[in-house]
């Protein structure tokens, strides 16, 4: 493989092509052929932060069973970029489906790939205004492969950039500002934290700590890194999770067609089970 610089370590096809097969088969990431710089830059960190000279030994070490590295490896790859009511066509719909449930039924809504936290913040917030309070049960999964977003997800600290973008009642509502160390920063208030409960969950795994029924499943902008196959196999594991009038939201440039004897769309990249694949 060529390149117009001189690189630090040598980076062969061989190289990239046994990357590629290990973060497909360990995380079900699907890298294009157009990625090798990409792939290149970032995991040339981790060969200076170990120590390693060559991706050829750097590799070996992986499939030796490193697992911390294998951790580092994984959170290298994995692309994470998030905003607070991203896509904010979908809240309306969430707080619709949320005033159609049961007065006092516990609500239970999975976040599956939630990065640095902002959307499951986001289901959080919209859920405390659509039911008038915290009083009533919801409670949030929020998951992610890579452990360093979810580590800022759980700290629930935000830079103020980042919050001010947000409606003033909002903001007023559920940040207060940060002090000393953090004075600048905005900080989730503990009470919308509560509601969260952030977990590692990889979505390739056989099994997932996350039981039925769910009212909501968000799983946005995650799919385009799967090929088909493995969009499938996640997509009929879906299923059976959700409550019959259940919702999957996907994020702006998925669809799940492909899926259809599990899932029919309901609307603009929200997805309800198909008749089939319901339990009644």
């Amino acid at each position: 493989m060529s390149s117009a610089h001189p690189r630090e370590f040598q980076f062969t096809d061989h190289d990239f092509q046994r990357i590629r097969k290990l973060i497909h088969e360990h995380a079900g990431i699907a890298l294009g052929e157009n990625k090798q710089e990409l792939v290149y830059s970032r995991l040339a960190r981790r060969l200076r932060a170990t120590g390693i000279t060559s991706f050829a030994d750097y590799l070996d070490r992986l499939q030796r069973g490193d697992g911390a590295e294998w951790e580092a490896f994984t959170n290298s790859l994995t692309t994470n970029l998030t905003s607070f009511f991203r896509e904010p066509h979908h809240f309306p719909l969430l707080a619709e489906h949320l005033r159609k449930q049961d007065a006092g039924r516990p609500l239970v809504l999975w976040c599956s790939a939630c990065s640095t936290g902002e959307e499951a913040y986001s289901m959080a917030m919209t859920a405390v205004e659509t039911l008038g309070g915290y009083e009533h049960p919801v409670h949030i999964i929020a998951s992610d492969l890579d452990t360093r977003v979810l580590q800022t997800a759980r700290e629930g600290r935000y830079k103020a950039d980042a919050v001010s973008r947000l409606p003033a009642h909002q903001i007023e509502r559920f940040f207060v500002r940060g002090s000393g160390d953090h004075a600048g920063d905005m900080q989730v208030r503990p009470e919308l934290q509560k509601m969260i409960d952030f977990r590692r969950i990889n979505l390739l795994d056989a099994a997932w700590p996350v039981h039925p029924p769910l009212d909501v499943i968000f799983c946005r902008n995650v799919m385009i890194y799967f090929d088909k196959a493995t969009q499938l196999s996640i997509l009929k594991k879906f299923a059976p999770l959700l409550r019959d009038d259940g919702l999957l939201f996907a994020g702006h440039s998925e669809n799940f067609y492909h899926a259809a004897a599990w899932f029919k769309l309901r609307g603009h990249t929200v997805y309800e089970l198909a008749d089939q694949a319901r339990s009644g």
